[in-house]
C-alpha cells in the first residue's frame, strides 16, 4: 500500500509539475504589466484554461522548418540575399563567363577574358587559330567585355533577370524558419516537474494514508509555482496566493471531517491567522522589506502547519527566516550584496512550511 501511495504520489507530482513552465511564464511580470499571452516570438498561447495549461514549448515555434530546396534548384544563399534582386540575378552569368572557366583546369584561354584597363595578355595572342575560331567574337558596342563574352549557348542556359523574384530576399529559406532546438522555451523546463514530484512523494511518505495527503497534494504544486514566480519577478501573484489560502481551508475542513485525519482544522485557522498577521506587522515595520504579497502567502502556510499544531506552527515559521537569512548571507559573501539587495523571500517560506510539515507528519 506504502509503495502504491508513493507510485501515485510521484505521478501526480511529475504530470502537474509540467502544467508549471508556462504558468510561470505568464505569471513572471511586472506588477503594472498584464499576464503574458504570447510568447517570445509573439505566437498566441493556446492551450485549455485559455492556455494557461500546455506543454512548455510554442507549437508554432517547435514547428519543423519548411521541406529542403530541390537539387535542380539554386538555394537562396545569405549573401545573396542581402545583395538583392539584381545581385542574385546576375548571379549565374557571372559563375559562366571566361574568366571563372579560366581558373579550370586545361581550359582553352579567351581574348576577351581581360578586363578594358587590363593590358593585352601575350599568352592569349599567342593562342592557336582553332582555339580562336571556337570562342565567339564579344560584342563592340557593348563596354563589360568579360560579360558579353560568355558562350551562347551559356547565355542561353543561365536564368533571366525576370527569375529574380524566385531570388527575392524576401524568400523564406530553412535557416529562417524556426526549428525545434531554435524554439522559444519557457525555463524551467525538468526542475519543476522534478522537484514538484520530489515534494510530493516527500510529503506521501511522511504522511502515509491519513486524509490531509489530498490535501498536501493539491497545495504543492501551486506552492512550487508560487516560488518560480517569485523567484524570476520577486513577485507574489493574487490570483494564486487568495486562492491558496481558501483551498487550504476548504481541503483541510473536508480533511477533517473524515476518520484518521491527525491534525485540527479549528487549529489551522487559526494558525494562518497568527502567521498572517505576524507577516502583516512585519510589513507595517518595513514595507520595503517585506512585500504584501509575503503577508498573502503566510495565510496558507499558517493553516497548513497550523493543521498539526502551534509547535508545528512556530518551527515552520522560523525554518523560513532561518532559510532566508542563510541564503543573503551567501549572497553577501560570494557576491558582494548589500543590506538593501533585495531577494524573493517566498520561496524560502514555502521550503521552511515544508521542513514544518514533514516534522508534523512524522511525529502525527
Amino acid at each position: 500500500m506504502d509503495a502504491v501511495l508513493l507510485v501515485v504520489a510521484a505521478v501526480w507530482g511529475a504530470v502537474t509539475g509540467l502544467l508549471i513552465p508556462r504558468a510561470a511564464y505568464r505569471f513572471a511580470v511586472e506588477p503594472e504589466e498584464p499576464w503574458r499571452t504570447a510568447c517570445p516570438a509573439g505566437h498566441p498561447l493556446a492551450g485549455p484554461v485559455r492556455g494557461w495549461l500546455g506543454p512548455p514549448r510554442c507549437a508554432p515555434c517547435a514547428e519543423p522548418g519548411a521541406p529542403a530546396t530541390p537539387a535542380a534548384e539554386t538555394p537562396v544563399r545569405s549573401e545573396e540575399a542581402a545583395a538583392g534582386p539584381s545581385a542574385t540575378a546576375t548571379a549565374p552569368e557571372a559563375d559562366l563567363s571566361p574568366t571563372a572557366a579560366a581558373t579550370a583546369p586545361q581550359a582553352t584561354p579567351s581574348p576577351t577574358a581581360a578586363t578594358p584597363e587590363a593590358a593585352p595578355d601575350v599568352g592569349q595572342e599567342a593562342a592557336p587559330d582553332t582555339a580562336r575560331e571556337v570562342a565567339p567574337r564579344p560584342t563592340a558596342a557593348t563596354p563589360d567585355v568579360g560579360r558579353e563574352a560568355a558562350p551562347d549557348t551559356a547565355r542561353e542556359a543561365a536564368p533571366r533577370p525576370t527569375a529574380a523574384p524566385a531570388l527575392h530576399p524576401t524568400t523564406s529559406t530553412p535557416a529562417t524558419i524556426p526549428t525545434p532546438a531554435t524554439a522559444p522555451v519557457y525555463a524551467p523546463r525538468l526542475l519543476a516537474p522534478v522537484v514538484t514530484a520530489v515534494v510530493c512523494v516527500a510529503l506521501a511518505a511522511a504522511t502515509g494514508a491519513r486524509p490531509e495527503l489530498a490535501a498536501w497534494l493539491a497545495l504543492t504544486p501551486v506552492a512550487v509555482l508560487l516560488a518560480v514566480v517569485d523567484r524570476r519577478v520577486h513577485r507574489l501573484p493574487d490570483p494564486l496566493t487568495l486562492p491558496l489560502a481558501a483551498a487550504a481551508v476548504l481541503l483541510l475542513g473536508g480533511a477533517a471531517l473524515l476518520p484518521g485525519a491527525a491534525g485540527s482544522w479549528t487549529s489551522g485557522l487559526l494558525g494562518g491567522l497568527a502567521l498572517g498577521g505576524f507577516y502583516f506587522l512585519l510589513f507595517l515595520i518595513n514595507p520595503n522589506g517585506m512585500g504584501f504579497g509575503d503577508v498573502k502567502l503566510a495565510l496558507a502556510l499558517g493553516v497548513a502547519l497550523g493543521w498539526y499544531g502551534w509547535a508545528v506552527l512556530f518551527v515552520g515559521g522560523f525554518a523560513g527566516f532561518l532559510f532566508g537569512a542563510a541564503y543573503g548571507l551567501g549572497l553577501v559573501l560570494l557576491r558582494g550584496a548589500g543590506r538593501k539587495t533585495g531577494i524573493p523571500f517566498g520561496p524560502f517560506m514555502i521550503t521552511g512550511a515544508l521542513a514544518g510539515l514533514l516534522l508534523g507528519a512524522l511525529a502525527a
